[in-house]
This record gives structure tokens, sequence and C-alpha cells, in this order.
């Protein structure tokens, strides 16, 4: 029986690849390993030609096109060029038409046929039916109509999700609170949570290891113990800086490490630079993430409660889990389901006690948080969404 092969695919991110790995690049990257023949163009986030003009900011424009690489040869990366604010309607619309032109130009040299589609940005939904595409899949990670924003950019933002979920072949979603709010709005509906590749946090890096993120210096830093740390994205719509502010004047003698990209505004940085044991590491390449966790005596996830957070299936969860440290989280999605092995606090005391609580917690504790972990690994996710793929692929016909 003749093996037709599988379908190249164009996979327009929300984010760039860049060392610091989200879901996207995990996903893709497992695919792309599976099959060396399946072609992956990974769309960027565009080149933003306005935003540089007012801004004077042109680190974009000067990267080196060698200092970025994909994980894998058959991973093929490319960003379009936007040129005027999408503020501007008409703006918004030729921005638009030079994107599309971009993806189907990079389509027809790369010899691509009848690709899939897998659109993670719903700004992306008017690429649907204009790229000869052989099927959409709509992949979602977040609520970002409950993202702090104008009135104006929620409601767009919330008639593209819409457009995008009845448009497309199937919608993935990561977290339960996303597949009750999409429910209505497809009939291929599927639920794949974020996974984590545990034998990457399985062993204690040294300190002596160079380290990437820091241009060789010994990794990680040398810590003030003991160590209360928190791994991903510094955002005001994730992070509850009051909450860190209180609990970090409350334990002078504990040090705070929060790593990862700062996206905090000057006047909550001030409340937090005010506290001399809350550092900030700034981003950390995937490969140094485990010595980082392996520094932590507890892992904290201190995130806002609201109905963004509820959105979200932090990988953190799961990178926490596979190196078995104690985690002390608010009462947020994805750590609530595990409360055997993640410590729930509403307040700043309670979190203060369940710091304390974690330090002297049971040996046999973080073995079962790492048995837990190798069960949610992207081996196991990919492996649902390669028939997610499967099915989209409709024989080769392109997409109507």
């Amino acid at each position: 029986m003749a093996v037709i092969p599988r379908k190249d695919i164009v996979f327009v991110s929300l984010e760039d690849w860049d060392t610091i790995w989200r879901r996207n690049q995990f996903i893709c990257d497992e695919l792309a390993r599976r099959d060396s023949q399946r072609r992956i163009l990974f769309v960027g986030l565009p080149r933003d030609l306005s935003h540089a003009i007012r801004k004077g900011d042109w680190k974009q424009f000067k990267k080196n096109g060698d200092a970025v690489k994909s994980s894998r040869e058959n991973i093929l990366l490319t960003s379009p060029t936007k040129f005027l604010p999408n503020s501007i309607t008409a703006g918004r619309w030729f921005n638009e038409m030079l994107f599309r032109r971009h993806v189907k130009r990079e389509i027809d040299r790369r010899e691509f046929k009848n690709p899939l589609l897998w659109l993670n940005a719903h700004s992306a939904v008017h690429l649907v039916g204009r790229v000869d595409e052989c099927g959409v899949i709509y992949d979602i990670t977040d609520d970002w109509t409950t993202l702090t924003q104008s009135a104006r950019l929620t409601e767009l933002t919330r008639l593209q999700d819409q457009k995008l979920c009845r448009r497309a072949d199937a919608v993935i979603v990561c977290s339960e609170r996303l597949r009750q709010m999409k429910s209505g709005l497809t009939q291929n509906l599927h639920l794949i949570p974020n996974g984590v590749n545990a034998e990457h946090y399985s062993q204690v890096a040294g300190a002596s290891r160079p380290c990437k993120s820091t241009g060789g210096t010994p990794m990680p830093p040398h810590f003030k113990h003991p160590v209360v740390g928190y791994v991903g994205t510094i955002h005001p719509d994730r992070i509850d800086v009051a909450l860190i502010e209180s609990v970090a004047r409350e334990m002078p003698e504990t040090t705070f490490v929060l790593v990862g990209p700062n996206h905090l505004r000057a006047d909550e940085m001030a409340s937090l630079n005010a506290r001399t044991n809350v550092i900030f590491t700034g981003p950390v390449s995937y490969d140094d993430v485990p010595a980082y966790l392996h520094s932590f005596d507890v892992c904290m996830t201190p995130h806002r409660v609201t109905p963004f957070t509820e959105s979200l299936n932090p990988i953190k969860l799961w990178e926490y889990l596979a190196v078995g440290k104690p985690i002390v989280s608010t009462n947020v999605a994805g750590f609530r389901d595990y409360p055997n092995w993640v410590y729930l606090a509403s307040t700043a005391p309670e979190f203060i006690a369940a710091i304390r609580r974690g330090m002297t917690e049971d040996p046999a504790i973080p073995l079962a948080r790492q048995a837990e972990a190798r069960l949610q690994s992207w081996t196991a996710r990919v492996d649902q969404i390669e028939q997610v793929l499967a099915d989209c692929e409709k024989g080769g016909e392109p997409h109507g």
C-alpha cells in the first residue's frame, strides 16, 4: 500500500522563534522530528517598521539572519514586515495584504503544495482560503479578549477569534476554560493541554556549566538561600505584584527570583526593586531553565486570579512538576488541579505559610511530582495533534 506523504505546514505564530521555548516551538520541533520530509514554515511576528520609525528602535531590523536558528533543518523561519499602524483600519488592511503576499511568496519559493495552515494568531484569519491550503487548524492558548487593551482592540480580537473558530477545520484549545468558551463556535473542538519533556529537567546541572543566556558566565547565579523562584513571562496581566511585594517584605531572609521576559511597568518595578531580596534575571534560554529550577528551594506561581489567567494552561506547571520541587501557587487554573502536590494560597499570609510548609515537606512528594510530569509529555500531546492534522488534510485538495 502506497504511503501518502504528510502535508507541509504553514505555522503562523504569536511569537518569534527564539531561545525561550513555548508551546509552538515544542509542537513544531516534535512534528519535525517525527517526519524529516515534512517541512514547517514558521511565520514569526511581523517586524514593525512603523513602530521602529516612531520609537527609533531598530533592533528587530538589525538581527543577524544567522543568529536565530530553528531546532531542525525542516523548520524554516520567516517574518513579514508591518509598514503601517494597525490602529488605522486602512493600515491594518494594507498590512494584512502584505502579510499574505509574504507568506504566499515563501510558499511558492519553498514549493509547498496545498499545505496545512496552522494559526496560533487570531489576527491571521485573513489568510484562510488565500494560500491554497488543504486545511486550517486554529490553536488557542489564551483568552486574548480579556487581556488589558483598548475596547476597540478587544472587539476586533473577539470578531477575529469567532470568525476563525467558525472557518477552521479544527480548533485546538489548551485549557478547560477555553474549551467551554469555544464549544458553541465550532463543530470540531479538541482539548490538548501543554506538556513537558521531563528528561530535560531530570538532571541537576552543575554550576560550572556555561550559561548560554548570560554569555558564558557560570549558572545559575549563586542566590542566597532559601530561594523561592518563578519561571515565565513577567506581565502585569499575569503577575500579582502586590502579593510578591508583601511576601518579600515579610520574608527578608528569603530570596525571590523571577526568571523570564519582564513587561512590568515602571511603577510596578519600583515597588519590587525596593525589596533587596527580589531578583529579576531577565530571559533565560530553554537549555538553561532546568538549572535555575534546580537552584530553587520552592517554585512559585503568584498569578493574579482573573478571567485571563483562568484561560491558561501554564507550561511552568509541568516544568515545576518535572523538577519535583515544592510548588506554591495562587488558586489558578492548572495548579488547582493538583492539590496533593501544589500548596494553594490566596493571601500574602497564606502564601508565606505555604512556602514554609513546602520547605519542610515529605521527601517522597518530589518523586510523585516527577512521575506525574512523565505522564504529561509533549510526545503524548503531539500524538493527539497528529490525529487532528490527519483529519484536516482532506486528501490534499485546496481549502475553499
